[in-house]
C-alpha cells in the first residue's frame, strides 16, 4: 500500500478513486482511531474531540472534508 503522503496527493489529484482502506491510514496517521459503524457510515474520533464520519462508497465530497480536517486542502 502507498504512503499517506502518496494517497493524500491521489486525495487531491483523484478524489473519485480512493478507496476505504486508503482513507482510513491517513486518518490512522492523523491519529483518528475507529469509534463506531451504523450501517454504511463509519466514524472516527481523534483525543481532542474532532469526529469524522466516512460513507463507503466514499464519494468526493467526504474526501475534501477529510482533506480539510487534516489540514491538507
Amino acid at each position: 500500500m502507498p504512503s499517506v503522503e502518496k494517497i493524500i496527493e491521489k486525495m487531491r489529484n483523484q478524489p473519485h478513486g480512493i478507496r476505504l482502506p486508503e482513507a482510513e491510514k491517513v486518518l490512522a496517521a492523523y491519529d483518528y482511531s475507529f469509534k463506531r459503524q451504523k450501517g454504511s457510515h463509519r466514524h472516527y474520533l481523534n483525543k481532542q474531540g474532532d469526529l469524522i464520519t466516512l460513507k463507503d462508497p466514499l464519494k468526493i465530497s467526504y474526501i475534501n472534508e477529510l482533506l480539510e480536517r487534516i489540514g491538507e486542502k
